[in-house]
């Protein structure tokens, strides 16, 4: 371009995109290690099961987890999330199991916690991996979710997991009332430093199929979970439920899923001061994966736009199967 075709601008937003030094300098953004939790899936075999569903996640065995907990601290993790893979004949209607001090989660727990004292454990609060009818709660005779009789038994599996030595319980089953029962329940037993993340905003999404494929749930349940998780064309509910939530005494809120419901997000950080987390599950990694392994998509670039667009959204940190892969990556940049 000849200097009398040149344009005298005194606002070129490209400046600050000429090297990645700049870009970096003016980010408004960034991921870190410290942002990512990372879900793990443990059972009680002997060795670790790989996932169909899930390319590269496996059931662990305990010493597969210690494995991976220890992978975690060296790459810059401060937490993990431990979901039980309950055998078949322990579950039951009731799910009397999940109040089991000696479970299997319980007693995976104490082992990290033993061995790891310095990395966070979140462990779930919800019936579905242990009921026979792979619902969240108690169903009467007509298979209709009970919420009273259900907080109940989530109060009791909150404590036993709490005793078990979670930092974090996390109730993800969508029940009324549940946080504030857990709270006081916990207040009352001394447990005043166990934190509550409430999966606040759960939706009844379709993109959960891979994790009850790895919970071996979902051939169990009879029927979907829309009489209790959220219509995915609601917005303002988002916000009542999250409000509830922080009032009964959360600590933390989740919105679940995570990519489609940015706009909930947004709504949620702008609205409230508490910390926001998003999970980003186990359909929304199987996406990727798939379109990865046929080399539609960079893999690895993919996994880190999205992580960084639940940041920009507002989330102080996300659950991510990707985590891990995510702090290598992030490692490797800086």
């Amino acid at each position: 371009m000849n200097h009398t075709d040149r344009l005298i601008l005194s606002k070129r937003p490209r400046r600050l995109r000429t090297s990645a030094t700049a870009r970096k300098l003016v980010a408004e953004h960034h991921l870190r290690c410290e942002d990512l939790v990372w879900p793990l899936f443990v059972h009680a075999g002997k060795q670790s099961e790989p996932i169909a569903s899930l390319p590269g996640i496996s059931r662990l065995d305990e010493k597969s987890l210690l494995g991976a907990c220890r992978e975690a601290i060296d790459n810059g993790l401060g937490a993990v999330a431990l979901f039980p893979v309950v055998d078949e004949q322990l579950r039951t209607a009731d799910g009397s199991e999940a109040t089991n001090d000696q479970g299997l989660i319980q007693t995976m727990l104490r082992l990290v916690k033993r061995h790891y004292p310095e990395l966070l454990l979140v462990a779930d609060v919800a019936l579905d991996p242990y009921t026979s009818h792979g619902h969240d709660g108690l169903i009467d005779a007509e298979g209709r979710v009970q919420n009273d009789p259900t907080v109940a038994v989530l109060v009791k599996q909150a404590m036993s997991l709490a005793d078990a030595g979670a930092d974090i319980v996390a109730p993800s089953d969508m029940m009324d009332g549940r946080v504030g029962a857990i709270r006081i329940a916990l207040e009352k037993a001394g447990y005043t430093d166990t934190k509550i993340m409430s999966y606040a905003v759960k939706y009844a999404s379709c993109l959960y199929g891979p994790f009850r494929d790895a919970l071996k749930s979902g051939e169990r349940l009879q029927s979907d979970k829309k009489t209790y998780q959220m219509n995915p064309a609601n917005a303002g509910e988002a916000i009542v439920e999250a409000g509830l939530d922080i009032e009964e005494g959360a600590d933390m809120i989740m919105v679940k899923p995570g990519i489609a419901y940015l706009d909930i997000i947004h709504r949620l950080a702008k609205r409230y001061k508490l910390p926001v987390f998003a999970y980003q599950v186990s359909g929304e990694y199987a996406m990727i994966e798939a379109a990865s392994a046929n080399r539609w998509i960079d893999g690895d670039a993919a996994l880190l736009e999205t992580l960084l667009a639940f940041k920009r959204a507002g989330c102080r940190g996300i659950f991510s199967y990707y985590a891990l892969r995510a702090a290598k990556l992030i490692r490797a940049q800086t």
